[in-house]
Order: structure tokens, then sequence, then C-alpha cells
């Protein structure tokens, strides 16, 4: 066993081999500037540890965890045209430093080019990556949809909220994990516990980030603060607070909802404020602890050593502990 330090340098050594300088530039250079970016590549270290931990070659997982992660950072380039977002872990997001036209179609490659890092596996695992990555590029996009929709309702119900993430977000993690045990050659249950082990995550992830977007130290989560209040979109928080919130908070939360502001500093203190009273702050914290214990759950299923298994349970504590 690797550690995760390992896979995400092993990792970043094999994107740097695959994207050099291409023509035309300006296709190009905003691919490999956005993922330049970095982050925590949380999703190409999963499917490598799943893979090693599973009895595989992590490094034979290493085109499937590249195709996802341009995956992501094509979605994310998408996401920021179609929420105007400014920043994207702390620096300009790509339709900001070049323009749209040039978002949407280097994000478009992106995409494109992340279907070709499955073409040297034997035929038998590639149509089993490619069956598992476009159901979840399609569960994505219908996330995505949801997420947008979900604004310009004036409810959106507990069920419908998590559907729309597990859609939008834990797929994907779960998709990761499930790649790198196709990869390892793992038994069907055990990809299963695999891709329930990353939904459950993911699930978590996302209502962290939902509650860091309104609570995070924003020089640490690299987005604009309050950028979910600003787009009126229907979180955790959003959804928990009408359930516990008085008459008048109720009231005074939706009326925020329903307005765009020139000036949203006030609204978001207004609906932050709401949040922490109405007690949603410490469901939100309370919800994502349940979600990490669900996904801590499958892990039996997997059939790991006391190694890997420990070394999941410090990988999802870490990531559903970043409260800044």
């Amino acid at each position: 066993m690797q550690t995760t330090e390992t896979y995400r340098e092993d990792f970043n050594a094999y994107l740097e081999k695959q994207t050099g300088k291409r023509e035309p530039v300006q296709l190009y250079e905003p691919m490999s500037y956005m993922l330049s970016l970095g982050g925590k590549r949380l999703r190409p270290v999963l499917t490598l540890f799943a893979a090693d931990a599973l009895g595989g070659d992590y490094r034979n997982a290493l085109p499937a965890a590249m195709a996802l992660e341009l995956f992501h950072n094509f979605s994310l380039v998408h996401d920021d045209i179609m929420d105007a977002a400014p920043l994207r872990r702390g620096q300009l997001t790509v339709h900001r430093k070049w323009d749209v036209n040039t978002g949407i179609l280097s994000g478009d490659a992106m995409l494109i080019c992340s279907y070709r890092f499955f073409e040297g596996y034997e035929p038998g695992l590639f149509k089993s990556l490619l069956q598992l990555f476009s159901k979840t590029a399609l569960e994505v996009c219908e996330g995505q949809q949801y997420d947008v929709d979900f604004e310009n309702q004036e409810s959106v119900s507990m069920e419908q909220y998590f559907h729309m993430i597990r859609c939008k977000t834990a797929v994907l993690l779960g998709a990761c994990m499930k790649a790198g045990a196709l990869v390892a050659g793992s038994a069907a249950p055990v990809q299963q516990a695999a891709y329930d082990f990353g939904c459950y995550l993911g699930t978590a992830f996302q209502l962290q980030d939902d509650y860091l977007d309104a609570f995070g130290d924003p020089s640490s989560f690299g987005k604009q603060p309050g950028g979910d209040i600003i787009e009126n979109k229907k979180t955790f928080l959003y959804i928990k607070s009408r359930e516990l919130a008085d008459a008048a908070g109720v009231k005074e939360l939706e009326h925020l909802f329903s307005i765009r502001p020139q000036d949203p500093d006030a609204k978001i203190r207004a609906v932050m404020d709401i949040y922490e009273s109405s007690g949603a702050r410490i469901a939100t914290r309370e919800e994502i602890a349940r979600y990490t214990k669900l996904a801590f759950g499958r892990l039996k299923e997997m059939s790991l050593d006391a190694t890997a298994e420990a070394g999941f349970r410090d990988f999802g504590e870490a990531l559903t502990e970043r409260i800044t």
C-alpha cells in the first residue's frame, strides 16, 4: 500500500506527461490552465487507492484516473460559466481569464479527451469502464440540471435535494472507486461496495461543500463566499432552515431567496444568520457525520486488510472534517 500523497504525486507526474503544448493554443492552453490549478486530486487518488487496496497494480489505473479527472475538470469549467463564478481554487475561472466561448470549447475538448484514456485497456475492461463512465457522465449532467432548476423553484424537498447531489457529485466519487475495483479485477459485490463507499462519501463531501460555501474561510476554501446564497441555491442549509425556523424566519428566508440585489453582502449575512439561529448549521454538521459513517460501513464489504481500511477511514475523515 502507498500513501495518498504517493498516489497524488504519481498521478500529477502522469498528468504532466499527458498535457504538453498543443495547437491551437487557444483551445489547449485553457485546458492545461484548469488542470494546473490542482486541488487535492481526490478523485484520481480514490481510483488509484482502490486499485491498490483491492490487489491490483495502481499504476494500471492511471489512465482511468486521468479520464475521470479530465471529466471532473470539464464539468467545473462549464459549471463556472453557468454560475458566472469568478474564482475556482482561488484563481480566475477559465471563462474570466479568457472568455465564455473559449471556456465552452475547451471544456468540450476536455470531455472528448477523457474518453480517449480508456482506449489502452483490453476489450472487456474497456467496455466495463466505458459503461461506468458514460452512465456517470450523464448522471452528472442530470444533477447539474436539477441544481439549475431548483434555483427557480419555490420549494425543494429534502428527497429532491439528495437526489440532485447524488447525481451532481456523489456518483462521480462512486465511479472513481469502482473504476479502481474494475482495474484490480474485483468481484461484482466488491465493486458495488466500493461504489457505495464513494457515493456516500461524495454525499458527505457535497454537504460539506455547501456548508463551507456559507461558513468557510474564503482564503482556504478558494471560491467566492456565499456563492450559493447569491445564486439562490436550495442547499441542505436552506431546506433544513425552512424546516426548523419559526414562521418569521421562514418568510424572511423565502423573501431573501426571491431577490438578486446589486450588492449581495447584506443578503448573505441575513441568510447566514437564519442558518445559524434555526439550527440548520448544526444539523448540517450532523448530516455530514451520518453519511461519513454510512461510507465507512461499506469498507467491511470490500474485504480490505487493516492497513487499507484505516487508510480509507483517514481519507474520508480528512475530506469531511475540513471545517475552516
